[in-house]
């Protein structure tokens, strides 16, 4: 009930800014940033300082937002040197920071998505004070921020080719899941691929995965992860069951482009400008992607409804965003220049263009406006609708309801070898719980 109350409390704050940022849609005010003492509250260093930076780099719109945003910070401020040490690849961003750990390279500004497994294993420090001034909400863990929340929680859907739907005789956004299913079938009778799918990425999954586990688990039991701790429900029950038949029945019934194991998830919006899929499963930061990819290419974008026809999202705040090691938080020097580069990227002109190459939501207090597309305010439509129901993702629960952090990944890959296999079971689901129950175990004596 706890956790409840709180996601509730979350929900509203989250309107709130969406309210502010739909109404001011179609035109934007900025002043120029600036990272002088007086509009930034704190004070420059005076000497030569040089800190790490690492954030995930899956998405090519936000890769090179945060590079701009670094590279600006820097000119800037010429005393202070960022080593920017995000890479891509195949491993996924918390394997890569654990590495970067291992080797002694673990990031002084860190964009955190795995807050609660870095606080308690003492990498990350309290957010300091005056960044917490900035934000109108920053979720708490045991009465502490950890995190300065980058973006909103952004929903995700389908994003589609008007052409294509055209070109199979779709009219309108489905009401119900099964108008859905009815779409894929109209493209797929077509010829037509339906939908491209980024899963030699191994956070691609989540997409998918997510959606239909908030459709049919979460967003009736926000705690259904501390039970499935204790021992109180299973992967094999009712929900969970649905959740993966209905995700593996796209693959089954080959809505999906067949070669999704070697499609990268920054490949997905060339697959769908060229047409080689009429739609992708994602969220608006690809709207840029997709825009650049072809100018002229013609989209829209709408949610999925689950079996019951509600609208079920990720919308919740969730434990991610920049925090400061605990060892830069310690060294006064970099404490300073990482605190001035914080007041830099959430400044007002700054933080204005991150958020228009990303589509994103803002988080500050200040009020932040930029002129968004019509998929964008798609988006907010749907966010600001009363009626949609907002969860969070399997793994950014905390507290009690914290997902044993390795089990993602590992489920993950559990799920392609049953789509390469074909014998989708409750085996699997089994094969799921026991894999969580053996994570809780190690973790808890990994603690003593």
């Amino acid at each position: 009930m706890k956790n409840i109350q709180k996601n509730m409390l979350v929900s509203v704050t989250t309107v709130t800014a969406l309210s502010l940022l739909l109404s001011a849609c179609g035109g934007s005010s900025s002043s120029e940033p600036s990272s002088s003492p007086a509009a930034t509250g704190s004070t420059a260093p005076k000497k030569n300082v040089t800190f790490t930076i690492g954030y995930a780099t899956g998405d090519p719109a936000t890769k090179q937002a945060m590079a701009d945003a670094v590279a600006a910070f820097t000119k800037a401020n010429p005393n202070i040197k960022i080593n920017d040490l995000s890479e891509g690849g195949m491993a996924s961003y918390l394997d890569w920071l654990k590495t970067k750990d291992a080797v002694n390279e673990f990031p002084d500004l860190v964009e955190m998505r795995d807050t609660q497994l870095f606080s308690e294993a003492g990498k990350i420090a309290e957010l300091p004070a005056e960044w917490l001034e900035l934000f109108k909400d920053a979720p708490k863990l045991n009465g502490k921020n950890w995190t300065a929340p980058i973006v909103g929680t952004a929903p995700q859907g389908i994003i589609y080719s008007k052409k294509a739907y055209a070109d199979a005789g779709i009219t309108a956004e489905p009401k119900t899941y099964d108008e859905f299913l009815q779409i894929q079938e109209k493209l797929k009778a077509k010829g037509i691929t339906p939908l491209t799918f980024g899963g030699k990425d191994i956070f691609h999954w989540g997409f998918w995965v997510n959606k239909f586990l908030m459709d049919d688990v979460f967003a009736d039991d926000p705690d259904w992860n501390s039970k499935r701790t204790k021992g109180q429900v299973s992967f094999t029950d009712a929900g969970p069951m649905q959740a993966m038949t209905d995700f593996n029945e796209l693959f089954a019934k080959g809505y999906v482009d067949k070669g999704f194991l070697s499609t990268a998830d920054n490949q997905t919006a060339s697959m769908l400008v060229t047409g080689k899929a009429a739609e992708l499963f994602s969220g608006p930061w690809m709207f840029s992607q997709i825009s650049q990819a072809d100018p002229k290419f013609e989209f829209g974008w709408y949610p999925v409804p689950d079996r019951k026809g509600r609208i079920v999202v990720n919308g919740l705040n969730s434990f991610q965003g920049w925090s400061i090691s605990k060892n830069a938080n310690q060294d006064a020097d970099k404490k300073a220049a990482i605190t001035e580069f914080i007041h830099f990227f959430f400044s007002k002109d700054q933080y204005t263009k991150f958020m228009k190459a990303v589509n994103g939501i803002p988080t500050t207090k200040e009020a932040i406006s930029y002129e968004a597309g019509p998929q964008m305010k798609r988006v907010l439509e749907v966010m600001n609708d009363p009626n949609t129901m907002k969860s969070l993702q399997i793994n950014s629960f905390w507290g009690e309801n914290q997902m044993p952090p390795q089990w993602r990944n590992w489920y993950y890959k559990l799920i392609q070898d049953w789509l390469t296999k074909g014998d989708f079971s409750a085996e699997y689901m089994k094969k799921a719980d026991a894999e969580w129950d053996a994570n809780v175990k190690a973790n808890a004596a990994g603690k003593k």
